[in-house]
């Protein structure tokens, strides 16, 4: 039933590019593509809106890859991935001596897209200062760089990517307007991969495939049909890359031959068919009164609190007792993904809603395959 990695049937490629396939069968990616071809010839603005991980960058490369600037640089700049303060410099560049520490002149990512592409990632992270000198370089496509005084041409095809609503963010005042009518020219919008159902199984297989060859797996004949199942279960609140990273685990730590489910997550994070995670309601209480923690008192209301406790989350400590380190580890797990949903993927407000730094909460997520 299942063959070995180099012998599996090709996934459904709907497009090679320069930073990887896009696999699929599903119509509304499709329909991205083909915006895509019709507008790629043109150096207008587009703007691609999707959760984190739906694979925007694989999109961007397409429309690159697709123009008469694809023999010229493809050029990617997470902008919430750079300190505020080094924002202007990293995109427009610096003179010497423009701030403590530039000891020389040095080009910007502009600079570096030259006649190519700039894909700015994260759009909807620069701040207010920076949005006035990105407007200026689509208006009048020139710039200046930090500490200098004189304008700069360029020949910059602008792409931007956002998992914010980019209206919701101008209505705050957190994104400046007319920038935003100027990014949005051309507006493509990927789907999550909950929404991509018949794709799931696609990119599971091509994923596999990779991985396998990649880490010399020869001896894994595919993906069990638990695992399989347990893939379909799972909301994927991650996407794409999610799921490229529960398989990647899956390859590494399966004896083999097949792939299983408990290879794919760790039992914490395993998914259950009727499961829904943007359902899932834990209740922990508030505080156990010193009358309620009495031997006595408890063997009168035990049995009816563990009747409905979640043996994940147990709310009565069990008479065999539990591993509180993996307890307190599900229940972070359970509250970072409620966190990615709420936010739809955003890392950034997901943190803040979690009381963590971001580096710290994308940590977390990769160490534990969230």
């Amino acid at each position: 039933m299942f063959q070995s990695p180099s012998r599996l049937p090709p996934a459904r490629t709907l497009r090679p590019t320069s930073r990887g396939k896009i696999i699929g069968s599903d119509a509304r990616i499709r329909s991205v593509l083909s915006t895509l071809d019709r507008v790629a010839r043109s150096s207008c603005t587009v703007l691609v809106t999707g959760e984190s991980g739906t694979g925007k960058e694989l999109f961007v490369a397409a429309l690159h890859d697709a123009s008469a600037r694809s023999g010229s640089p493809l050029v990617t700049i997470n902008c919430g991935a750079i300190p505020v303060d080094l924002v202007e410099s990293e995109l427009f560049g610096h003179a010497k001596g423009a701030f403590t520490g530039a000891q020389s002149a040095r080009h910007g990512h502009v600079a570096a897209a030259e006649g190519g592409t700039l894909f700015l990632d994260e759009v909807g992270e620069l701040p207010l200062a920076v949005q006035v000198k990105l407007l200026r370089l689509l208006q009048q496509r020139e710039y200046t760089p930090l500490g200098e005084s004189r304008a700069i041409k360029c020949d910059v095809r602008i792409v931007a990517a956002t998992n914010r609503d980019l209206a919701a963010e101008v209505a705050a005042g957190r994104f400046r307007e007319d920038l935003y009518y100027r990014l949005n020219v051309i507006h493509v919008h990927l789907p999550p991969l909950r929404e991509r159902k018949l794709d799931t199984r696609l990119l599971a297989e091509h994923f596999f495939s990779v991985c396998a060859r990649r880490s010399g797996r020869d001896d894994l004949q595919g993906l069990s049909p638990a695992a399989l199942a347990a893939i379909d279960a799972k909301a994927w609140p991650g996407n794409v890359r999610a799921l490229e990273n529960a398989v990647e685990r899956g390859v590494l730590l399966a004896a083999g031959p097949l792939v299983e489910a408990e290879d794919l997550f760790a039992e914490e994070d395993r998914p259950l068919p009727s499961r829904k995670i943007s359902s899932t309601r834990i209740e922990i209480p508030v505080s156990v009164s010193v009358e309620a923690a009495r031997p006595g008192a408890l063997s009168a209301t035990a049995s009816g609190v563990r009747h409905a406790s979640n043996p994940n989350f147990p709310r009565v400590l069990p008479d065999a007792g539990v591993d509180l380190t993996r307890c307190a580890e599900r229940y972070q797990n359970n509250l970072i993904e409620q966190a990615l949903l709420r936010t739809g993927g955003n890392k950034n407000r997901a943190a803040q809603l979690l009381g963590l730094n971001r580096t710290t909460l994308v940590e977390m997520i990769r160490r534990r395959g969230i």
